[in-house]
């Protein structure tokens, strides 16, 4: 498989990262982390001037492109450099909702998305929901020419800051059903709905969403009513596929980091780099590393390549997430020794980020079970 980028994808990926090493290091970051928004709006709008928001949406949106592979370009980047601002619940997420049912109104919306003018999240998790996408308690009821929705949504990524939100609401059915899921565009301010916001470990910004009788008009519907699970699966699996790619950049970075460390801290007067059992460590992290790059680049271009299952590619790259993320993460974290679960040092911030990502959309064993329900296969 041939994992060259395009011109244009080369050169997009080069200009990221010399804007993210000139105007977003570890310090800033943690700056922007410490402030009273906790994410930067200055960030956002110059995301946007890049056109990164405008590249993760096809042509038909005055998009750039819209291929999980220059999206992976993005991701990659941002994980390097540990980005916290929303591009994931609102590009990624909310933004692939709307590409996925399209509309009018997902014109719109995907317009002020690219001119990085509002961000927003999707409320699909809900707090006994697990990781399974049809189970759904969160209710929305028909009244006249409106919907009122009643039930609780748990982590939305950008809930507290988020000017929309997309809501996944059962019309009818058992919890369990994957027919009778809605999904409903409601905005922040709207009557009965109250966000509790918090950070997250690794510092995103996130929250539950309580929906006490919120009442939106029927135009508020995205798609068709009740069949909206099939929606959901395919947007989560592409944002697995986006995860993945930022996995990537988040195990280079804490390879590099570790590598740094190890040559310049010494021990008995020789740098501990050069003790063979640690350089079998290293050696091992940079495997684990190669294999999530492989494995997140094969479901990326598999995603743009017709006739591949999409969600086979997702659950085995989000497999691969789980495992090279924790061997790597914990690896850095005891070559550092103590210091590496310091505020003071960044390697610690990546595994907390590493660790998140491992839980973020069902972690690596509810993925294998998925890969071998929807293969038939069986993983030893």
């Amino acid at each position: 498989m041939n994992f060259e980028f395009t011109e244009e994808q080369q050169m997009l990926r080069e200009s990221l990262a010399r804007f993210l090493r000139e105007k977003y290091d570890f310090e800033t970051r943690q700056k922007i982390i410490a402030s009273d928004d906790g994410w930067s709006r200055e960030t956002w709008a110059q995301f946007a001037e890049m056109g990164l928001m405008a590249a993760a949406f096809p042509e038909e949106y005055d998009g750039f492109g819209g291929t999980a592979v220059d999206l992976s370009v993005i991701m990659e980047e941002f994980g390097r450099s540990l980005v916290i601002e929303p591009y994931l619940p609102t590009v990624v997420l909310a933004g692939g909702v709307l590409r996925h049912t399209g509309g009018e109104q997902a014109k719109e919306l995907i317009a002020q998305i690219s001119a990085g003018e509002i961000v927003m999240g999707l409320g699909f998790a809900e707090p006994h929901s697990r990781y399974d996408l049809f189970h759904v308690e969160t209710k929305a009821e028909k009244q006249g020419n409106d919907y009122v929705l009643s039930g609780r949504k748990a982590v939305v990524l950008a809930a507290n800051i988020a000017d929309k939100l997309i809501i996944a609401a059962r019309t009818s059915g058992n919890i369990r059903d994957e027919d009778g899921i809605s999904l409903f565009l409601v905005d922040k301010d709207t009557d009965g709905l109250s966000i509790e916001g918090y950070p997250t470990i690794d510092g995103l910004q996130a929250g539950d969403v309580i929906l006490d009788k919120v009442k939106v008009p029927a135009a508020s519907l995205i798609g068709e009513e009740g069949k909206a699970y099939t929606v959901l699966e395919a947007v989560i699996d592409k944002a697995i596929i986006a995860l993945s790619a930022e996995a990537m950049g988040v195990c280079q970075k804490i390879c590099d980091l570790t590598g740094e460390y190890t040559r310049s801290r010494e021990q008995f007067g020789t740098p501990i780099a050069q003790f063979q059992v640690l350089q079998h460590r290293m050696v091992d992290m940079f495997i684990f590393k190669e294999e999530m790059t492989s494995m997140a680049y094969m479901a990326a271009m598999k995603a743009d390549t017709e006739g591949h299952d999409t969600s086979i590619a997702a659950s085995m790259a989000k497999v691969q997430l789980g495992k090279s993320c924790k061997f790597i993460g914990e690896s850095a974290v005891q070559l550092h020794g103590g210091m590496g679960i310091t505020e003071e040092m960044a390697v610690g911030h990546y595994f907390m980020h590493a660790t998140m990502m491992d839980t973020l959309f069902g972690n690596g064993e509810y993925h294998q079970k998925r890969y071998e329900r929807l293969t038939g296969l069986r993983v030893a």
